[in-house]
């Protein structure tokens, strides 16, 4: 598929061709929340709803998408109720792997009240590591529209009628949210998403109230970079949809 830049027009301008070539990319990167999109293809289309309610797929990003790329995902099963994915681009660089699992049974939904459910801060702070570890984050809130689901669609080129025909919200969809109670919380410059690991307890479809809330579980350094932890849970009023350990450099090196 010819993977497509949906976020030119973001304030997180790591997707801006000018600004990721200063800091030695080849242009504006392909969100990782849609590569992650690209790689759930698999798993929905081999699945189908029964993957969507209780199945599990973790994510990691190691090298740039950028737009226009001719790019292939490729899955391995191992065995009836795993997938091993990988992203290549054109020149056979391996830019995203993933792990796709059906488990037999669905996980037990964890406690609501262990996520804050207040809202986010009128003017967000910027991200420094107290700010991160020391305050908590506000809840996002937001509609399933199918309208606006079929040009998500369409931005990362699904053709599945599992997510067209029968309204079901994708997943990548979703884990957009994961990006935006970040960015609702505390100001960022250029970031870069790195890695997410998702539990599905249920579908979500066109009119469901989808609630975002999130903890930060860990802030660090390695090689430069400041690193954040969230431990994200999704709800659709009090029944948890998506639970999402989503890791981002924060503050890369040199900015």
């Amino acid at each position: 598929m010819r993977a497509h830049n949906t976020a030119t027009a973001s304030t997180n301008k790591i997707h801006d061709d000018d600004v990721a070539r200063r800091l030695g990319f080849r242009g504006g990167l392909v969100p990782g929340v849609d590569v992650y999109a690209y790689l759930c293809h698999l798993p929905a289309e081999r699945w189908g709803r029964d993957w969507l309610e209780r199945g599990t797929i973790t994510a990691r990003f190691s090298s740039p998408v950028y737009d226009g790329d001719e790019v292939e995902i490729t899955g391995s099963a191992d065995g009836d109720h795993a997938l091993d994915l990988v992203l290549t681009d054109p020149t056979g660089t391996e830019c995203a792997t993933a792990r796709a699992v059906l488990p037999r049974e669905g996980a037990e939904p964890p406690p609501i009240a262990a996520w804050p459910g207040g809202d986010p801060p009128e003017a967000a702070p910027v991200a420094t590591p107290e700010i991160l570890t020391t305050r908590p984050f506000g809840r996002l809130e937001v509609h399933v529209r199918a309208q606006r689901c079929d040009e998500y669609l369409d931005d990362i080129r699904e053709q599945l009628p599992l997510f067209r025909d029968e309204r079901i919200a994708h997943p990548g969809w979703l884990l957009r949210f994961a990006n935006y109670v970040l960015t609702a919380n505390v100001r960022l410059g250029p970031w870069i998403h790195v890695e997410s690991s998702v539990q599905l307890f249920g579908t979500v479809t066109d009119g469901d109230l989808v609630e975002t809330r999130a903890l930060v579980t860990g802030e660090y350094e390695r090689k430069g970079h400041r690193f954040v932890d969230l431990d994200v849970l999704q709800l659709v009023g009090d029944r948890p949809v998506a639970r999402t350990t989503h890791t981002a450099i924060y503050r890369p090196r040199g900015t």
